[in-house]
């Protein structure tokens, strides 16, 4: 299996190749040559699998450059019931009639991050260990990929992190959550903007080829596509678990931010996965949205991203996106190239509505979307907690939302679940008028020490943070 850039780049490169670089060359994203096929024969045998050896099966079509036996140690080490909760790992409960909920967020930091993060963990320290080489992280988070980057990663042989946050934008939990780690190779960095501009700067780090070479830069972003590998992973349980035989179709609502978390549901399906609708949930935030509306992908300035009960969905620029554009443009990385850096990168925007190619966004490849506010979080969480003695965080809730507006008859609907609520305590308060429950090895985190470092929005100041601290 060779991977190749969505801009074009000549060059094919293997798994663990990409694994420690992140973006390629040309600032484009990498994806396989061919998606593999899984037929029917193969659903079948993979029916009735443990968690542990799906997630084999799935990364073997992908990763030819580990050992078989090593590989299926690692997913076996990563997801064991002590660290996810229960032997399903990502067990599904049915709400309503039709509609589901798949739970990924029993992991060590609560979000459904940790299911790619702990296995993104246990490869660096592997493929590092292999080279006798060392990786510096730089990442960017809008609030559940910093603390899960960084609960897998802390105490990793060769690993440092370097985490950007965009300051008071993230929950008290979700702050303290990164902030209170003590370990040394652990950095919090908050910048003062929002997240899009962290992300800006852990891109433009990474297209100074000098820089990232010197210092062995990576990323754990959902833009390193061994973390989206790993998560395509969950759409194959939860369908397995939702159905009885592989001739029925499900449909998957995701709430989304960065189309990390659905474009790993659009992999899958590529794949063969039987799944009729790929539901992108947004919040106020609403680009995404407005793209499967309209055809047009126009990002906000951070003036114009608000500030929203969902904030790890508070994104204007989805990384990820560009990865589905490359497919919905026939694999065309000229033209990709063209619309992300040029048009894109010109006036803000890219318009697709007149292209043939924006049709097969729903008709070819499924996708679907809708929109959330904050009254609509309140009532779906207010609802949710009456009608079935379930509380939802508040991502969760515009899944939820956007899920009853897409239902199709005899076709199960499964919800993503995000988070659990403990992370966004401050809107169940609002919605019911009592704290969610909370983990008891997280009581009292926010009064924690906390180590972190402001900086101001601007690549040059996180470069000479991080070449201070490799350097020391």
């Amino acid at each position: 299996m060779r991977y190749l850039s969505t801009r074009g780049h000549p060059d094919r490169r293997r798994f663990c190749d990409i694994l420690l670089e992140g973006l390629a060359p040309d600032g484009g994203l990498y994806l396989p040559e061919q998606y593999p096929n899984v037929d029917a024969a193969t659903l079948e045998k993979w029916r009735g699998l443990s968690y542990a050896e799906l997630a084999f099966e799935v990364l073997s079509l992908y990763v030819d450059d580990i050992p078989a036996a090593d590989l299926k140690a690692l997913c076996a080490k990563t997801y064991t019931a002590e660290v996810f909760g229960s032997d399903e790992i990502v067990p599904l409960r049915e709400l309503e009639d039709g509609v589901y909920l798949e739970a990924l967020s029993n992991g060590p930091t609560l979000a459904f991050k940790d299911m790619a993060m702990q296995l993104l963990g246990n490869l660096f320290e592997y493929e590092l260990n292999r080279r006798g080489e060392q990786l510096n992280i730089l990442g960017a988070t809008s609030g559940d990929t910093g603390s899960a980057a960084e609960y897998a990663m802390r105490g990793k042989k060769g690993v440092r992190v370097f985490m950007t946050s965009p300051d008071g934008r993230m929950s008290p939990f979700q702050q303290a959550q990164m902030f209170s780690l003590q370990d040394a190779n652990i950095h919090n960095i908050a910048i003062s903007g929002v997240f899009d501009d962290c992300q800006d700067i852990v891109k433009a780090v990474s297209n100074d080829l000098g820089f990232k070479r010197k210092y062995k830069i990576g990323t754990v972003n959902s833009i390193n596509w061994a973390r989206l590998l790993a998560q395509v992973v969950y759409y194959f349980a939860g369908y397995f678990q939702a159905t009885a035989s592989n001739d029925k179709q499900v449909s998957f609502t995701v709430p989304s931010g960065n189309f990390g978390n659905v474009c790993a549901g659009h992999v899958a399906r590529m794949m063969g996965l039987p799944i009729r609708a790929l539901v992108v949930a947004t919040n106020e935030n609403d680009v995404l949205d407005e793209f499967f509306r309209t055809g047009v992908y126009r990002v906000r300035a951070a003036a114009d991203t608000h500030e929203t009960s969902s904030p790890s969905m508070d994104i204007s620029k989805a990384s990820n996106f560009e990865r589905f554009v490359f497919d919905l443009v026939g694999r065309d990385g000229a033209k990709t190239r063209a619309l992300f850096e040029g048009e894109l990168g010109r006036a803000g925007r890219f318009d697709l509505s007149g292209d043939p190619a924006f049709a097969e966004a729903a008709k070819r490849f499924g996708f679907a979307s809708s929109r959330s506010t904050h009254a609509d979080r309140l009532a779906t969480i207010r609802d949710t907690d009456k009608r079935f003695a379930t509380l939802i965080d508040t991502h969760t809730a515009d899944g939820l939302k956007a899920a009853r507006e897409h239902l199709v008859a005899g076709v199960p609907m499964i919800v993503l679940e995000t988070a659990l609520p403990i992370k966004f305590a401050e809107t169940i308060v609002e919605a019911l008028g009592h704290e969610p429950e909370r983990p008891a090895r997280f009581e009292g985190i926010e009064a924690l020490p906390k180590r972190v470092v402001k900086l101001p929005a601007d690549a040059e100041a996180v470069k000479a943070y991080i070449a201070q601290h490799c350097d020391d």
